[in-house]
């Protein structure tokens, strides 16, 4: 059990530490959801809201995976996602229009 526990952290650590994004839309994005979905439950109601919060976080995970997955932990370059080395130090770059294509999709 300590194993996923384990990659747990690690996913969150370097969710928060990040540059494939800027900062300031790391904080942008999350009153973007909220308000989302206050729209959201105006106009549907709090059930279909919770259905529609619910299969929106499960295809977020299912699109972070893939990357984590395909990139073998954010160690290699794979679609969008570019891994440079500097200074022996791996480097991530922007994620581009295939990651943010996905997310909208999803939505």
């Amino acid at each position: 059990m300590l194993k996923p526990l384990q990659e747990l952290a690690f996913d969150i650590e370097y969710l928060k530490n990040h540059t494939l994004q800027p900062s300031w839309f790391k904080v942008l994005k999350i009153f973007i959801l909220i308000a989302v979905f206050i729209v959201y439950t105006l106009f549907f109601g709090l059930s279909k809201t919770l259905l529609f919060i619910a299969i929106f976080f499960l295809f977020g995970l299912l699109i972070h995976y893939t990357y984590r997955i395909k990139t073998k932990r954010y160690t290699l370059s794979w679609a969008d996602f570019r891994v440079k080395e500097e200074n022996g130090k791996l480097i991530t770059e922007r994620i581009g229009i295939i990651y943010y294509s996905a997310v909208i999709l999803s939505a």
